[in-house]
């Protein structure tokens, strides 16, 4: 089904296990730049999907080539591996790695992919294929459970009959498809040379004429650096976070100013200083509950780790409790809730802070009409029917006694004074996402309290 006519020179195929976030971008790009891509999906609807040309995640620029890639035929998803890894050089692990049940990550679809490529492998007469695993796991993980169960299963040793190493993403949901597309950096962990030498060749034919900075080092080295990537993300999150409540106490305080000042040291810099409810989706809270598992198993202190998940848990409640202290009580009130996805440009509501916003004024009584531009059925089967889903953000605020800014979606940042007055019921508003300008409201006669500034600074 592949088309020969737009082959990248020097490579033959791949194969990507998992058509989540990772592996969808990951297949869709190979295939645009003249890869053969084959992606196993075991969701056979998801995979169905694919094949019609429909993208099952919200990713900007990703629809349009998926279909591109699809009608070239240089894209085929299928449910099994079966004998795909005749003739393909190397094969990307993509599956995901949940949270479980003890606060580590389930590592049971790792552990499946594993065992699928080791049988294959010993059906598979020929070649000894690179396997590169990029989900998200912890140190050991590549070396210790994957490299066992290939080799158990395929009956070859490593370095000989299949080569092995770990190549983390680092991408950012909204934007996964770009950061693919241009990354920023490249990490290798490999204990043979021969593994991260053909994943550097690879890497350099794919983005050539680009040089792309490439750390190569040991498997478990990888591993850690994801997810001590990740825990330093949140960290900054939590700490503006922190700063953020305190400028809310004091006369004339300002996070975003504060902020500014913070991040004009290069020591430090402007990204992920932006405060509001916190931080959420797939990756964030996650990998940074598997590092403190992990710490935890090695006897570390973990105070630290647990300190940037209580204040991101207790920024989400913060919101909550002001509004029931502006209404008197939130029983029977109607609250809008603007934005459900945990970041603009996705559709993603992992772990959203809007979720648990949500939770909360529920529990506290409130009736809640909520809005988001792509993420409302993703938030449906979360949410189910305890609220109310607007068509749009002024059917949203229709009637309602309070509004919440959850997520920072341009559209909200747009709403004018004469909107917000003439669908609310009571003009009150807390920007959680730092999003309003509040001067020309306040000026309307709509009151605005914003994450991490003072009603005074105003």
């Amino acid at each position: 089904m592949f088309s020969a006519s737009k082959m990248l020179p020097g490579v033959r195929s791949v194969v990507v296990i998992g058509a989540g976030y990772v592996g969808l971008t990951l297949s869709v790009f190979l295939a645009s730049r003249g890869v053969r891509t084959v992606c196993v999906e075991r969701d056979a609807e998801r995979a169905g999907k694919i094949m019609r040309g429909h993208s099952p995640i919200h990713e900007e620029g990703l629809p349009e080539l998926l279909k591109k890639v699809i009608r070239e035929g240089m894209l085929e998803a299928r449910t099994e591996l079966g004998d795909t890894l005749e003739g393909a050089d190397i094969v990307f692990i993509t599956v995901g790695t949940p949270t479980g049940s003890n606060g580590g990550p389930d590592l049971s679809q790792v552990e499946e992919a594993s065992r699928q490529i080791g049988e294959a492998l010993a059906a598979t007469k020929r070649g000894s294929p690179l396997i590169v695993v990029k989900s998200t796991v912890p140190p050991g993980t590549t070396w210790n459970i994957v490299r066992p169960i290939i080799e158990s299963a395929s009956g070859r040793s490593c370095g000989e009959g299949f080569h092995l190493c770990v190549n983390p993403e680092f991408l950012r949901e909204g934007s996964a498809l770009q950061d693919t597309i241009t990354p920023d950096r490249i990490v290798i962990g490999a204990k043979h040379g021969v593994a991260s030498e053909k994943l550097v060749r690879f890497y350099e034919a794919l983005y050539q004429p680009a040089k792309i900075p490439t750390l190569i080092t040991t498997p478990s080295n990888a591993e850690l650096i994801k997810l001590a990537t990740n825990a330093f993300l949140a960290l900054k999150i939590s700490f503006i976070n922190l700063i953020s409540q305190l400028c809310e106490s004091l006369e004339d305080g300002d996070v975003g100013v504060v902020a500014e000042g913070l991040g004009l040291d290069p020591r430090i810099g402007p990204l992920f200083l932006r405060a509001g409810l916190g931080f959420g989706g797939s990756c964030l809270p996650k990998d940074l509950r598997a590092l403190k598992a992990f710490t935890s198993s090695r006897g570390v202190d973990i105070s630290l780790l647990e300190a940037i998940l209580n204040i991101n848990r207790a920024q989400r409640i913060r919101v909550v409790e002001r509004a029931e202290r502006l209404l008197g009580s939130l029983a029977g009130k109607r609250v809008a809730v603007l934005g459900l996805a945990f970041k603009p440009g996705t559709d993603d509501v992992r772990e959203a802070a809007s979720i648990d916003v949500i939770r909360e004024l529920l529990a506290r009584g409130a009736e809640v009409s909520v809005h988001d531009p792509v993420a409302t059925e993703n938030a449906r089967n979360l949410l189910d029917k305890t609220v109310h889903y607007a068509s749009s953000a002024e059917d949203c605020l229709d009637g309602a006694d309070l509004a919440i800014i959850a997520t920072e979606w341009p559209e909200y940042a747009s709403l004018t004074p004469n909107k917000i007055k003439t669908k609310m019921r009571n003009p009150l508003l807390i920007d959680g996402r730092r999003v309003l300008n509040p001067q020309p409201l306040e000026e309307a006669g709509i009151k605005v309290y914003t994450v991490g500034r003072s009603s005074e600074a105003v």
